[in-house]
């Protein structure tokens, strides 16, 4: 036998079938459909020119889902199958896909229980695209036949022809392997697979695959370019976007950053006078200047960081920090607020 295939009637599967179909590959699609594609392990279900107009496709194993009542069809091709194409259309170039399909008399009108590899004819077209599948049937390869084509005319053209359509699955909690379209929603949870170049995790609440682990965010800064021109004092100033460029960044899925503030402040006009570099935020998210995020000087001159949490912000908010500066009086000497930089740090 070459296509083999579990739960078909009438009652004769093997030993030898049950061993050699993937029985336990499971990985889900929604409540009552398993994702259905190929089984990895070497290159299954590889194409190899046959000659002309013939295409050999190789052994391999896959998973071939029918409707919700029909279930999925664990199906195994234990020798090569030889196909042969039509000759071309006479005007316009047409799509042919190779598929594993399943007949079962229990839900089609076929009048048979096999499964076999096959070749789904296309329609000619100026812009002919791959044919639909059946129910039952997993696409393999795609397979463009240039109008005219015929073995006397030199066939097709197979280093340009094909079009690997080979999809991949995996059992229950396993990583789906990367193959052909990585355009689909995870079905649970949770749920991983391999996108070629690292593993993706389904995150149900964002629905959307997210890199796993997480990458990590660069913290994004902006540098004080000049000073703070203490021409108002006793009142939080917002600093010119040109004075201090400000930052605006997209809230994580954690929806927390840290935000730092530092440089140089100092006021020593009176032994109770103040000098302050701050920031506020706006947007999504909205802080004050203040005590709760500024770095101050009193009578002094201070050189440093301040460091602050914030967390219950809104993921993929849009937020904008705007750097600012108080001077409480500046008749003395020493007053200043000048070589800062806002830094902000994203949470994962």
């Amino acid at each position: 036998m070459t296509v083999r295939s579990a739960w078909l009637l009438p009652l004769t599967q093997t030993r030898e079938d049950t061993r050699l179909t993937p029985v336990g590959t499971y990985a889900p699609e929604s409540e009552m459909r398993t994702r259905d594609g190929v089984i990895a392990g070497g290159n299954p279900f590889a194409a190899t020119s046959a000659g002309a107009m013939s295409l050999q496709i190789g052994v391999g194993r896959a998973q071939v889902q029918g409707t919700d009542a029909q279930g999925a069809y664990p199906v195994a091709v234990d020798a090569p199958v030889t196909l042969n194409f039509a000759d071309g259309e006479a005007q316009f170039a047409r799509v042919d896909s190779i598929a594993l399909r399943v007949y079962d008399q229990l839900f089609d009108q076929a009048g048979q229980n096999l499964a076999a590899v096959e070749i789904i004819r296309g329609t000619g077209s100026a812009t002919p695209t791959a044919p639909s599948m059946p129910s039952a049937c997993l696409r393999l390869w795609d397979v463009t036949v240039p109008a005219g084509a015929s073995a006397g005319v030199g066939g097709i053209p197979w280093s340009s022809a094909l079009g690997d359509r080979r999809r991949f699955t995996s059992t229950y909690g396993g990583i789906i392997p990367r193959g052909y379209g990585l355009a689909f929603n995870g079905a649970y949870d949770g749920q991983y697979r391999d996108n070629g170049a690292g593993l993706e995790r389904w995150d149900a609440t964002a629905g959307a695959w997210e890199a796993y682990p997480a990458t990590p965010t660069r913290p994004i800064s902006t540098k004080q370019v000049t000073p703070a021109p203490l021409t108002t004092t006793g009142a939080f100033v917002d600093f010119t976007a040109a004075a201090w460029p400000r930052i605006t960044f997209t809230v994580p899925s954690s929806g927390a950053v840290f935000v730092s503030v530092g440089g140089q402040v100092s006021n020593r006009s009176t032994a109770a006078s103040t000098a302050w570099m701050t920031w506020r935020a706006t947007g999504a998210y909205t802080e004050a200047h203040g005590a709760l995020n500024g770095l101050s000087a009193q009578a002094g001159r201070v050189i440093g960081t301040r460091r602050v949490y914030r967390d219950g912000l809104t993921p993929g908010g849009q937020v904008t920090l705007i750097p600012g500066w108080n001077i409480s009086s500046n008749a003395g000497t020493d007053v200043f607020v000048q070589d800062g930089q806002l830094t902000v740090e994203f949470v994962q």
